[in-house]
């Protein structure tokens, strides 16, 4: 009990840790486990036994027999469901060439390269040099958004390699996932006819209960057919059950039906869609965090020194120096990306969760076939998960400053809502060359932005954590512009800290307009300008116009008779076609390159 307990209090700790000094989770969960196991029992325990041992081994141990690896496989199972819940097939086609091509070209690159190091190093049968090749395939989100959130990153370098971590984990999970039941149809026997109608069939079964068990569920769900608070639960035994009975009819056909069946339904009407993932997420947290304290504590001293020599170390700097680069230059080549942006996504590769769990689960299992080699594909994606994560997660920041792609100056803005005024001011933003990003529940609102070319998310700020996106690691200005006084307030108060290092604005309240006079200093525009008067300025006047200021008194005199008129909103200064909020500028400074910019009804002054 004691033993379990610890587990579990230990893994929420490492999940803690992880998250107050971002750095990837399975770091310190993986750390952890190698302290409580195999260290503990080579150098601290006196009777040499591991602290935690995951299986009963006669006097102590969590798991008896099999009982690990039957925990293990339902636990992956859910975690590869959750990540085929990920991809879509609208993300793949709408995040650009450079990132098709890194999960296409790139991911066959890493696969052929190192599978031949692998094979050649350490003298492993090629279909254990495979396995390898593609266990080491994915990056994963939870491993590079720690990484990327404390760097300012141009958006077009945080955003490739974040969907590169996205969509890359279940399709190396697919790789991995055929590549090993390929190995266990042929028993180890090579490529024979037998083997391939093994495989086959595991194919035809995985697909087939995935896509099938997918439409049953979304049915099911979709007409009503279980209460609301059981939707979760029922969606999670519906994920076990089509993992064991695609299992027992093709024998490792499993974890293909949950890849699929996530896949489908993310693809899918599903009604509660959100909520089932986010359910999952939260289900997946906790899994990890007990799973690779588990694996880690699990491995004994004599596979960690498999992996201690120099072959190792080879092995390691031949995929980060230069696999990685290769993958990553052939498939940025005649893209925008300049040479310093794909050094920096050359350097950032880390592995991540589904690797190093798929790995324990398949080296595991292919050692009790007794398949030459298997004994090194464990420690050894280990060895490449914890090397790559430290290296990236202590020299990224640094890296990144060297070579040029750290942004000095945090210039894009975030605003919360995506109302008529709201989308005008961005265009005009985003004309002159200024970063906007919408966030919006409206769903039409989203759709319009889109429409005009805008970023814009549908996002409840309430429910979702905005602070880790990468993407927005640009943005210095937040302007909450909704019709609601509470939501506003509430969106500085909660997020200033991370996206208004340059500024936070808001409209003005009910109050603030009925008395004429603004509360703090954090009002954008005027206590006239609430959501009402400025939408209806611009559903009126959509246009934004531009008045040039000769000095500080004309600048002053002209600021004032737009306060004055009813549809007119002055907004921003433009000098030499740089774009400053009103609220920052200091009148003194302004001269005859300077330009007031306003929303509304052209004046004649």
């Amino acid at each position: 009990m004691l033993e379990l307990a610890g587990i579990i209090i230990l893994g929420i700790l490492a999940q803690w840790v992880a998250w107050k000094f971002k750095i990837p989770a399975i770091l310190p969960l993986i750390l952890i486990g190698l302290f409580v196991g195999p260290i503990a029992a080579g150098f601290f325990s006196d009777d040499g036994n591991k602290w935690i041992e995951p299986i009963w081994n006669g006097t102590k141990g969590l798991f008896p027999g099999e009982g690990l690896f039957y925990f293990v496989s339902l636990a992956i199972s859910i975690i590869l469901f959750e990540g085929g819940l990920t991809l879509r097939k609208s993300e793949i086609a709408n995040v650009g060439p450079v990132i098709t091509k890194l999960i296409t070209i790139g991911a066959a690159v890493t696969f052929i390269v190192s599978a031949v190091a692998a094979r050649y190093l350490f003298e492993l049968p090629w279909e254990i040099a495979m396995l390898f090749s593609s266990l080491i395939i994915v990056t994963g989100p939870t491993v590079i958004s720690p990484i990327l959130r404390n760097i300012p990153l141009k958006k077009d370098v945080a955003a490739v390699l974040k969907w590169e971590g996205i969509l890359i984990d279940p399709i190396g999970a697919l790789a991995a996932v055929l590549m090993f039941e390929f190995i266990s149809a042929g028993g180890g026997s090579g490529f024979t006819k037998t083997a391939l109608m093994e495989f086959g069939k595991i194919v035809l079964f995985g697909t087939t209960f995935g896509f099938t068990f997918a439409h049953g569920l979304i049915f099911i769900v979709n007409k009503k057919l279980v209460p609301h608070y059981l939707l979760n639960v029922v969606s999670l035994s519906m994920v076990l059950f089509v993992f064991v009975l695609s299992d027992l009819l093709a024998h490792e056909s499993g974890l293909l039906s949950v890849v699929v069946m996530g896949m489908v339904i993310a693809n899918s009407n599903l009604k509660s869609f959100d909520e089932l993932l986010y359910f999952k997420e939260s289900l997946s947290v906790l899994l990890i965090s007990i799973l690779f304290i588990l694996l880690a504590a699990n491995m004994n001293i004599s596979e960690l020194l498999l992996v201690f020599n120099w072959n190792a170390a080879l092995l390691f700097a031949a995929i980060v120096f230069v696999i990685r680069p290769l993958a990553v230059f052939l498939s940025t080549y005649k893209s925008t990306l300049k040479l310093n942006e794909k050094l920096f996504i050359s350097w950032v590769g880390p592995r991540g969760i589904v690797a190093a769990g798929i790995a324990s689960l398949f080296g595991s299992t292919l050692m009790k076939e007794g398949i030459e080699g298997a004994e090194y594909i464990t420690p050894l994606v280990f060895m490449i998960v914890l090397g790559t994560v430290l290296l990236n997660a202590t020299t990224a920041r640094m890296f990144a400053k060297v070579i040029g792609v750290f942004l000095k100056s945090s210039e894009a803005i975030v605003m919360i809502g995506a109302s008529d005024a709201a989308r005008v001011i961005a265009k005009y933003l985003m004309n002159n060359g200024r970063r906007v990003v919408l966030l919006d529940q409206n769903k039409s609102y989203i759709e319009d932005s889109r429409e005009l070319g805008i970023e814009a998310f549908d996002i409840d700020i309430y429910t979702e954590t905005l602070d880790d996106s990468a993407e927005l690691n640009d943005v210095g200005y937040l302007i909450a512009m909704t019709g609601s006084d509470e939501v506003n307030k509430y969106a500085i108060t909660q997020f200033s800290g991370i996206y208004g290092e340059r500024g936070t604005y808001r409209l003005a309240t009910l109050n603030e307009v009925k008395s004429n006079i603004p509360e703090n200093g954090d009002m954008i525009f005027t206590p006239k300008h609430d959501f009402i008067n400025l939408n209806e300025s611009a559903r009126d006047y959509p246009e934004m116009n531009e008045v040039k200021v000769k000095s500080p008194e004309d600048f002053e005199k002209k600021l004032n008779l737009l306060y004055e008129e009813e549809k007119s909103v002055p907004l921003f200064v433009k000098n030499n076609g740089n774009i400053e909020i009103i609220p920052e500028i200091i009148s003194s400074s302004i001269n005859g390159n300077h330009s007031i910019v306003y929303l509304g009804r052209k004046i004649k002054f």
